[in-house]
């Protein structure tokens, strides 16, 4: 276990090369004289590991390398901790040993793997063993009921998701608007491979065998931290709902049209559309409505979190531009911290969401033509609640701003520059 912390802690000896910017890290460094644990949660492959390596590069500069304790609690090698939290205690006396300095900065990766964790996190933390606790997890309910009543008061939490478009611009050295328009060809390949297979990171660097990740890490996703997690029995049954889910994304449903179109109960169509939003693999939005009861009645949709998961798990979406257009402009919105409804009443518009207060309505388009003008431009005019801004997404189409309304292409508008 000792060889295991050492390749593990590289930055004992020096700091960590080739790392991603994320916009995250900012606000997170400053944050960091918070004595608050901090908790960043998110899908598999979205980059916390990277944050948590950011987080350290920073601090390298700052304090003892080697009082900075990384833990990834994902490799075999700890496998023995897993049973019982108090074995946690065991890297913390290893570590000091080891390299003759006391930890005062550490970062525990996938946490939910340790049974208990969340009490020794809790003792540590009351007792001031260490400065400062950093953990990661892979499910939303990290913190729910019992681990939330216990950490109660006692932590920060940030989603980290798959990088934004913006994000992928900086990457690929597209920093301002100048660059935006001079490398607009570009920004658009950047959408397509976008659409196509998402933005993991490992995604974005490998050239070839794209899909063949992409299934890796949603198998990874439906058998950890979705049916083992959560102790599931139908195994089958439940790959068969999530296959349905994918090809149904965006699409209208209640629980009992559901229900009827697979065979299974009401009750357990709630149960897994609760177990893939935990995992952070997709998201259930409702009507937009002022009234809560109706909210919780009228019918839902569902989107993917990261479109290389819709695209490459289900062929028929390969080639459907509108509908993997509009999943995009969905993984968009949760990246820049909206809150996500739609409405569809006796017209539809795709997207009403909020963020700061500001209330807007966003309809996607993949390509504005004469025969659909009139009826996608609709489903923004005739909203007659009060609205911040009305906004038509498309593809690749930029159009002076008319009756309130603003056309705006996706590379421009989520470019941020």
């Amino acid at each position: 276990m000792e060889e295991a912390l050492f390749k593990h802690n590289l930055h004992w000896k020096e700091p960590y090369r080739n790392l991603y910017e994320r916009e995250l890290f900012s606000s997170i460094v400053e944050r960091l004289h918070l004595r608050q644990i901090h908790v960043l949660k998110g899908i598999h492959r979205s980059g916390k590991t990277t944050l948590f390596k950011l987080i350290i590069n920073h601090l390298y500069q700052e304090v003892e390398p080697r009082s900075i304790l990384y833990i990834n609690l994902d490799d075999p090698y700890f496998t023995e901790l897993y049973s019982n939290s108090k074995n946690l205690y065991r890297l913390l006396e290893l570590a000091q040993k080891s390299t003759g300095v006391k930890v005062q900065y550490l970062f525990l990766d996938e946490v939910q793997n340790v049974k208990g964790w969340e009490k020794f996190v809790k003792a540590i933390y009351d007792n001031e063993v260490v400065k400062k606790i950093f953990i990661t997890g892979s499910n939303s309910s990290l913190l729910d009921g019992e681990y939330a009543t216990l950490l109660s008061g006692r932590y920060i939490q940030d989603r980290v998701t798959a990088p934004s478009f913006a994000e992928i611009l900086q990457i690929k050295e597209i920093k301002n608007r100048f660059d935006l328009i001079d490398k607009k060809i570009e920004a658009l390949k950047i959408v397509d491979e976008m659409m196509k297979y998402g933005s993991f990171f490992e995604i974005l660097k490998e050239p070839t065998h794209k899909r063949e990740i992409i299934l890796s890490y949603y198998e990874t996703i439906i058998f950890k931290d979705c049916i083992a997690n959560n102790n599931l029995r139908d195994a089958k049954t439940f790959k068969e709902v999530v296959n349905f889910f994918i090809s149904n994304s965006s699409n209208l449903y209640s629980y009992n049209s559901i229900s009827k179109a697979v065979g299974i109960n009401d009750n357990t169509i709630k149960e897994y559309i609760r177990v893939v939003e935990d995992a952070y693999m997709a998201q259930e939005i409702k009507q937009y409505s002022y009234s809560l009861k109706e909210q919780i009645k009228s019918k839902k949709k569902l989107y993917i979190n990261d479109n290389g998961i819709l695209t490459q798990t289900s062929f028929k979406f390969s080639k459907d531009y509108g509908k993997s257009f509009e999943n995009l402009v969905y993984t968009e919105l949760i990246k820049n911290g909206y809150e996500i409804y739609f409405y569809h009443k006796d017209f539809e518009c795709d997207f009403i969401v909020k963020k700061d207060e500001k209330l807007m309505a966003i309809q996607v388009c993949y390509e504005l033509t004469l025969e659909n003008r009139e009826r996608e431009l609709n489903g923004l005019r005739k909203l007659k609640f009060n609205l911040d801004e009305r906004i038509l997404l498309t593809y690749n189409q930029n159009e002076i701003e008319s009756e309130g309304i603003k056309i705006i292409a996706f590379w421009d508008y989520f470019s941020k520059l």
